[in-house]
């Protein structure tokens, strides 16, 4: 009889315990979701309430996802698989996992559409030039040393096999995927989230993001601020309202050093070995995927003002650029923005549409080449 009762009171403490799980008061929404990761923040926003285990259930897959990336490719990390490929002999085929290998290949197509303005071998002169989250630079490189990595370098010097999924260095050089790994690290999240049932979300990695969905109940779209750029505050130059798509932002505004009165920004032209000099001060695109978004946001700082908008143009990007102009900024977009936003949009904010600025047709920029 004694048995029976203890088994029966387990029996009933067991169901206390599950009702007890299932009754746990939900988060409002939103949730916000924030930490460390490739050497900057991330910050995931989800619109929808949960429980505190199910917070942090997604918080533990979001943290496997960037982990997953930050072991592949950051260029910090000894043991990551692309420091490994940067060790491995010259000429020597390497085995990579599918996510190494699809962001290469990401890479090679925006390196050729943009005639080499983005070049991921460009990690010698990054170095070279001592850009980069925990150094600046002392001094200009001496020219011949400068000229001696410049020689090394090229898109041409890393060879894909995709259908092997392999690849291999045809010289020295070292592949750094700044300029990219951070957008397919938010791709990585988002599709993690869209696995787990998530509709509206937001997730942002040092600037590049992507947005799902609406903020809120009322169905109202997030709504993303583009930096003025100035090194001395951080104030939104504009907000846009937008859903549904990947947005990346590259600036010089932030990493830059000054020698004799001359600014030298962290954004190396890959073709010339030099920091740019163009007046370009920032771009952001609005694309499908954050990490092909985050790659031709790269490679338009490199264009410069005009030739940045004429590829947007030939490759239907979606573009916002910056430029500095005396004191101020002059804003343009490409055709493929305006059609994204909407002439409403432009008109709210102040921004010629294309073709209604005639300094956009008739200047001659420097574009530093």
């Amino acid at each position: 009889m004694t048995r029976r009762l203890s088994l029966f009171a387990l029996a009933a403490l067991l169901l206390i315990v599950s009702l007890s799980g299932c009754s746990e008061p939900l988060r409002e929404a939103p949730i916000t979701l924030k930490g460390q990761i490739f050497g900057t923040y991330y910050q995931v926003i989800v619109a929808k309430p949960m429980r505190r285990d199910e917070v942090a259930d997604i918080e533990a897959g979001i943290l496997d996802e960037l982990e997953a990336v930050d072991a592949s490719m950051s260029t910090y990390r000894e043991d990551s698989e692309l420091s490994t490929f940067n060790r491995s002999p010259v000429g020597e085929w390497q085995s990579l996992s599918p996510e190494l290998m699809q962001v290469l290949k990401i890479s090679r197509q925006v390196s050729k559409a943009s005639g080499g303005a983005f070049d991921i071998t460009v990690g010698g002169l990054v170095n070279l030039w001592s850009f980069g989250p925990e150094a600046r630079p002392e001094k200009i490189p001496p020219e011949g040393q400068l000229q001696e990595r410049l020689a090394q370098i090229g898109p041409d010097k890393v060879e894909l096999d995709t259908e092997a999924g392999r690849a291999r260095r045809l010289s020295d050089v070292y592949v750094d995927l700044s300029g990219v790994a951070k957008g397919y690290g938010v791709d990585q999240v988002g599709d993690y989230l869209e696995a787990q049932g998530i509709e509206n979300f937001l997730v942002d990695i040092g600037g590049e993001l992507v947005l799902r969905g609406h903020r809120d109940d009322d169905r109202d779209p997030w709504r993303v601020g583009v930096e003025v750029p100035d090194e001395r505050r951080r104030v939104a130059q504009y907000v846009l309202a937008l859903t549904d798509m990947s947005v990346a932002t590259s600036g010089d505004y932030r990493n830059y050093f000054e020698e004799d009165g001359k600014r030298y920004s962290h954004t190396i032209d890959p073709r010339t070995g030099r920091p740019v000099e163009h007046a370009l001060a920032s771009v952001t695109v609005l694309g499908e995927t954050t990490a092909n978004a985050d790659a031709w946001a790269t490679a338009l700082s490199v264009l410069g003002p005009r030739a940045s908008l004429e590829a947007a143009r030939r490759e239907g990007l979606a573009v916002l650029t910056l430029e500095r102009d005396g004191e101020g900024w002059i804003s343009r977009v490409s055709p493929a923005f305006a059609e994204r936003v909407g002439d409403a949009t432009l008109d709210k904010l102040g921004i010629p549409r294309p073709g209604q600025d005639p300094a956009q047709d008739s200047d001659q920029d420097n574009e530093g080449t």
